[in-house]
């Protein structure tokens, strides 16, 4: 090895040896209200972060001597918010939005033809049609999503994402919004199967309706039950019997079937939350509804099922250009007037919700159509929860998220006043213990940068 080459390895060396070095060991916010999420807030507070965690917090915390110490006079400090559907992080995905049953795609081909020859139509549930539950999105994120830097600009830390496209679409995973590796990114996989009643373009091919589409999920989840038992039988007793023939999408319905993944069933309309609920119970699975829109009409019925929602956060809203031939029903009045008081209602009923993001066109617009819901009558420490500690309940990560506590994952927000207002600003965010200046301005997904919301870190050991 010439002498050149050696130096300039050394040269390397030292310098990531000096970057290492110049990364503090810890964090700590002092003399700021802390929002714990779980308890009282706790005045002139401090929070203590090291190797990614919360060390600390409290009112008399003894801070380390090597922490980086941001004064938190007039901030608040929040659990780091979590988006609980959306496609946030992933390689070319559209938002997840809630499917109405009247949409139509164009379906992909679901049975291999030769090459050179027609695709040939699903002829029935033995094709497996529009059914990938082999696909993760924890395989699918891609730190270089742009939306990244403007979900966080807006205090969001976490998200469920869930691959986008089919009836049985995939599996979710719980993600942390940075990270320079996909895998330093994934918190928890799989978490929730992602299902869709959305009806495929070219009605002739099977399932090809609506009606079609739930017969279609309920034949399919059974002959999962009745695969996995096949299988364990086999398993069982392998001499002298016929082994059963694998198959793939049946194969990986094995975590719903196994009630370690529940199914996320779309309802928005009163009628469809009350067929999806009763859909649900013939599954005999874990199951949440998504979209609920029309909740407040049924409130006491979802209590009933004990079935959790994800509520989208999207209100319906007035189209931009009306037929004055046509003017708006008043259901759909009544609708986009009482949709922001559902998740008060689902509260008093004693419902488990969290928020969702719905495809909205911005993160900043999601905290205010979630202050509707506050003005509507939701307890603002009830709107925080369903951003925080709710969905990581549901998601089976509130162990580590949720909430600001020793031990669990440094995901926080801090901001200089109420996080529902309109005009509080967000200064930090805190991923996996990583801090992010959040630049002036409100950052939007479609225009955001690769590393929006990343600011450099003052070189002094004080932060203002």
């Amino acid at each position: 090895m010439n002498r050149p080459f050696l130096a300039l390895i050394v040269a390397l060396l030292l310098a990531a040896a000096v970057a290492r070095a110049e990364e503090p060991q810890y964090f700590a916010i002092r003399n700021a209200r802390i929002v714990p999420g779980r308890g009282s807030a706790i005045e002139n507070g401090v929070v203590v972060i090291h190797d990614g965690l919360i060390a600390a917090v409290g009112a008399n915390t003894i801070i380390p001597p090597a922490a980086l110490m941001i004064d938190g006079k007039g901030l608040t400090v929040y659990p780091g918010l979590i988006d609980a559907l959306s496609t946030l992080g992933l390689a070319e995905a559209a938002p997840a939005t809630t499917p109405g049953t009247a949409r139509t795609v164009a379906p992909p081909p679901s049975t291999p033809s030769p090459p050179g020859a027609e695709p040939q139509p699903p002829q029935g549930p033995e094709d497996r049609p529009h059914t990938t539950p082999w696909v993760c999105a924890a395989d699918l994120v891609s730190p270089a999503d742009p939306r990244l830097g403007a979900a966080r600009a807006a205090g969001f830390t976490s998200a469920m994402v869930v691959p986008p496209r089919g009836n049985i679409a995939g599996y979710g995973a719980l993600i942390n919004l940075a990270g320079e590796r996909p895998g330093q990114m994934v918190v928890k996989t799989p978490v929730a199967l992602y299902t869709t009643f959305t009806v495929m373009a070219n009605w002739r091919r099977y399932p090809g309706s609506l009606i079609g589409i739930i017969a279609y999920l309920k034949q399919t989840f059974m002959d999962a039950r009745y695969y996995q038992q096949a299988w364990a039988a086999y398993r069982a007793e392998v001499n002298g019997n016929r082994r059963p023939a694998h198959d793939r999408a049946l194969e990986g319905l094995e975590p719903v079937v196994a009630g370690r993944a529940p199914v996320l069933l779309a309802a928005q309309t009163e009628v469809q939350i009350r067929r999806y609920l009763e859909l649900g119970r013939q599954f005999g699975l874990p199951f949440l509804l998504y979209g609920v829109h029309e909740g407040y009409t049924v409130a006491p019925v979802i209590a009933q099922s004990r079935a959790p929602v994800l509520v989208s956060a999207k209100w319906p809203a007035r189209a931009r250009e009306l037929d004055p031939e046509n003017p708006e029903s008043l259901r759909t009045l009544r609708l986009r007037d009482r949709a922001p008081s559902t998740p008060v209602a689902l509260e008093k009923a004693g419902v488990r919700f969290a928020f969702y993001s719905d495809g909205i066109s911005s993160y900043k617009e999601m905290l205010r159509n979630v202050k509707k819901a506050i003005d509507a009558g939701l307890p603002a420490e009830a709107a925080l929860r369903a951003l925080t500690l709710t969905p990581a309940q549901l998601f089976g990560v509130a162990d580590s998220l949720g909430s600001i506590e020793p031990g669990k994952i440094a995901n926080l927000v801090v901001a200089d006043g109420d996080l529902f207002a309109e005009k509080t600003r967000i200064k930090y965010v805190f991923v996996d213990g990583k801090m992010f200046t959040v630049p002036e301005g409100e950052a939007r997904p479609e225009s955001a940068p690769a590393v929006a919301g990343t600011g450099a870190r003052k070189t002094n050991r004080e932060v203002n």
